[in-house]
């Protein structure tokens, strides 16, 4: 057991309202700012909400606090998380107000999923508070908490980090280097790539990539990950594969010109209606729906 923290989360949209969830449920008083205030007065109702869904104790909500004034939500604060846009000068100046409001022992985390933390953070006067802390969407339902040290992070910092997020019942993994897209997002993107890659070279069309995946390896990759799969069938017959297929797999270093036509077309996917698929409204609700059932199911 952990003793109840002052926790602040700067942001109150998709992550930022399930971290604040995440961390109330788990007895922590959460104060919570958005810029939106429209988005900031609906966020307890919306936190409420999840806890419904889930069937666990609505009146976790009351302790989260919306705060309009970003320095009044962190002036108290034991830990900060920021969850706002993926967007570089707007996290650098955050963090800016947030240093100066926030008391100096607490820590600063920023919940970027690929932006470097050394680059959110290089500009703070106390580096050695800083520290990644990247969730997965959603909060509430997904358990892997990536924390990313930088080089000025100080072992404390780590330490209380990883103990607060084992503490709240989040799988946390340590990421001793910080680069782009951390571990998490590195291994996504690299298939996504490759999946991408398959439809623009004539391969196969879209719904047989995600058949593939989801009808065969995707059914065992949450019981067996990737290294413990080379360990399984032997790194002998992995490196004979190597041998034969690297060489032909997606490398160019830049997105996929069939990406940057699909954008540039106003394909973005569901927002817009298309993007690999045609999207009914009735089809994106139905595909949300599955995921959520299958992760709830998923926590046991």
């Amino acid at each position: 057991m952990i003793k109840p923290m002052n926790i602040a989360v700067v942001g109150a949209g998709l992550m930022g309202h399930g971290i604040a969830q995440v961390f109330a449920a788990a007895g922590h008083d959460v104060a919570i700012h958005d810029a939106s205030a429209v988005v900031l007065a609906g966020v307890v109702e919306r936190i409420r909400g999840n806890l419904r869904d889930l069937d666990q104790d609505m009146a976790s909500a009351d302790r989260v606090t919306p705060h309009q004034d970003i320095a009044s939500a962190v002036q108290n604060a034991d830990f900060v998380v920021e969850a706002a846009l993926e967007n570089l000068p707007l996290k650098q100046a955050l963090f800016a107000t947030i240093e100066q409001a926030a008391p100096v022992t607490a820590i600063l985390a920023s919940n970027t999923s690929v932006i470097p933390i050394t680059a959110i953070m290089e500009k703070l006067m106390r580096r050695e508070r800083a520290i990644g802390t990247h969730w997965w969407n959603p909060p509430f339902l997904v358990p892997l908490v990536e924390v990313i040290t930088t080089q000025w992070t100080d072992d404390a910092t780590l330490a209380q980090t990883m103990m607060l997020h084992q503490a709240i019942g989040k799988t946390a993994v340590h990421v001793k280097k910080d680069v782009p897209g951390f571990v998490g997002n590195r291994l996504q993107h690299a298939l996504w790539r490759e999946a991408i890659s398959l439809v623009e070279r004539g391969i196969c069309d879209a719904e047989t990539v995600d058949t593939v995946v989801k009808a065969s390896f995707g059914r065992r990759l949450a019981v067996l990950g990737p290294m413990e799969n080379i360990d399984l069938v032997g790194a002998d017959l992995t490196l004979a594969i190597h041998q034969t297929v690297l060489s032909d797999l997606e490398s160019r270093p830049g997105p996929s010109p069939l990406l940057e036509a699909m954008v540039a077309q106003g394909r973005l996917g569901m927002k817009s209606g298309e993007g690999f698929y045609r999207w009914t409204a009735e089809q994106q609700a139905a595909l949300r729906t599955r995921v959520l059932q299958f992760l709830k199911q998923a926590r046991g």
